[in-house]
């Protein structure tokens, strides 16, 4: 069954060759609800937990950092080497949801940060969380809200003052996530793949970044193509920068800094 696992097709890792820009850029948004996650499922020393789609091994870490026995798995490789420098004592490798290579049970928590609308049809994604955490276990999840916060649509209202087309929506909810962008909704589909007693709220932050740190990975971003095909174009790529500037004006700190609000949805249940 593992050599078949193997053998099955994945999408192109789009992230394989600007692993590190993800880290610096999208990777740093998403890394504040990893603490209430890891709250939420009551991770602590001991606890055996597997952190699926882990990207670039921050719930790894962080769970690492409370005495967990951390399984981390990733299905970019360039993720998982990412991870095995973040949290050396893990166990990291590459595998893919929706299907794991792990027996029923084998762990007390299953998380994932994000990793929904990512990783194939969301219901067996979640069912297959289920399935490795024992009875009595718990499995967690972060996802993007239909309603992003402003900060979240700062670029995505760049792009469009610029007239560049964009692949992605204002937020970083990917189109046709396949899941609930509401607490109720994503609360109902974690009961419908096995989970009891499964609750969902928001979570608010705001994303603090230096002006010229994030200004020069948008940058980054907008020449790897990934966003936008104008990239393949120096005149609007400059465009969409200074589109981005003058928008950014209400998060900007004295202190060069920018405050960039972002929500989410924190969902989680027990086997």
């Amino acid at each position: 069954m593992a050599d078949a696992r193997q053998r099955e097709r994945r999408a192109p890792d789009v992230w394989e060759d600007h692993a590190a820009l993800y880290v610096r850029t999208l990777g740093a948004a998403c890394a504040w609800p990893v603490h209430p996650l890891l709250d939420a499922v009551q991770v602590g020393p001991g606890t055996r937990v597997l952190d699926a789609g882990t990207g670039p091994g921050t719930a790894a870490a962080a769970a690492a950092s409370r005495g967990a026995a951390v399984t981390a798995v990733d299905s970019s490789a360039a993720m998982v080497r990412l991870a095995r420098a973040a949290a050396p004592s893990s166990r990291t490798l590459v595998a893919a949801l929706p299907r794991l290579p792990f027996p029923d049970g084998c762990f007390d928590v299953a998380v994932g940060n994000f990793v929904l609308g990512h990783a194939g049809p969301t219901r067996a994604v979640v069912a297959e969380l289920r399935r490795v955490v024992r009875p009595g276990g718990r499995v967690g999840l972060t996802a993007w809200t239909d309603a992003p916060a402003a900060g979240q649509t700062l670029l995505g209202r760049a792009l469009r003052a610029a007239g560049a087309p964009r692949a992605a929506t204002d937020g970083l909810r990917p189109p046709g996530a396949g899941y609930p962008g509401d607490p109720a909704g994503l609360a109902r589909l974690l009961g419908s793949a096995g989970l009891r007693q499964a609750v969902c709220r928001t979570v608010a932050w705001d994303h603090r970044v230096g002006a010229d740190a994030w200004f020069e990975g948008v940058a980054e971003l907008l020449g790897t193509g990934l966003l936008t095909p104008a990239a393949a174009d120096p005149a609007a790529v400059a465009r969409i920068l200074r589109h981005a500037a003058a928008l950014s004006g209400p998060f900007l700190s004295a202190q060069g800094e920018l405050r960039l609000p972002h929500v989410a949805l924190l969902a989680y249940g027990w086997h």
